[in-house]
């Protein structure tokens, strides 16, 4: 196995009771050392800061390019308005990685960034930014809103919310058939994002196509509830990668 060591980094999101538990489960997982530590933007440089606005996304039909200076003051007053900013997931994830210690930016050292910003990547077969929960690679993002905002809802809630103005009576209605912000079952689910991010790291792939795995990609919520929290399991075939990724 090429991992030695997997280092978890905080976020507010993932309480440090949260946190442990997560070392534990991968610990017993991939028989490898785990380590938490504090949000890697508390290591932040003079122009750090600066750099992670940059790559506030301001047009999801472009991909992301520098910022001129109006175009972050525009930023600036979104975050003010509280209106929910989008980040270029690649970009984010070279910032987060000039603040690694130089000797642990090592091939063995498997390094995990959560964050509570919403993580976004351009797609060019529709040249449009989607929301991710997952940036793999080493070090790899898991966006704890990305898992609540990407993954949609059912078609039922959405015609519903069309006909409506009731957003609480309609959030009510379909109440535990997705994710929501401190949702107890959000542990669950970002253990399945971990065994994607070492699976892609490990053997390139991150993902499977049979629905009842971990590795599967969901676009749905109902698909990532029903993989993550009611299978919670690998398939076969994987079970056995695992198998020969934790072998001595």
């Amino acid at each position: 196995m090429k991992i030695s060591k997997i280092i978890l980094y905080d976020e507010p999101i993932v309480s440090q009771i949260q946190l442990d538990k997560l070392a534990i489960f991968l610990k017993e997982t991939f028989l490898v050392q785990v380590e938490t530590r504090d949000n890697i933007l508390k290591f932040s440089k003079k122009d750090t800061a600066a750099k992670v606005l940059s790559c506030m996304i301001g047009d999801t039909k472009k991909p992301n390019k520098k910022n001129s200076s109006n175009e972050t003051h525009d930023k600036i007053k979104d975050l003010k308005n509280e209106i929910q900013p989008i980040y270029d997931g690649f970009e984010l994830q070279g910032i987060f990685t000039e603040l690694i210690p130089d000797k642990e930016r090592l091939p063995d050292l498997f390094h995990v960034f959560f964050t509570d910003k919403l993580t976004c990547t351009f797609d060019y077969d529709d040249y449009r930014y989607h929301g991710r929960a997952l940036i793999g690679a080493n070090p790899s993002i898991i966006s704890t809103t990305g898992i609540i905002e990407a993954p949609a809802k059912s078609r039922e809630y959405y015609f519903d919310l069309m006909t409506t103005q009731d957003m609480e009576a309609i959030k009510q209605k379909y109440k535990g058939t997705f994710l929501e912000y401190n949702d107890p079952r959000l542990s669950k689910i970002i253990e399945g994002y971990l065994l994607q991010a070492i699976f892609y790291f490990e053997t390139g792939n991150a993902f499977c196509d049979k629905k009842e795995c971990r590795l599967y990609n969901a676009h749905w919520q109902k698909e990532l509830l029903d993989s993550q929290v009611k299978k919670e399991r690998l398939c076969d075939a994987h079970q056995e990668v695992l198998k020969k990724l934790t072998m001595k």
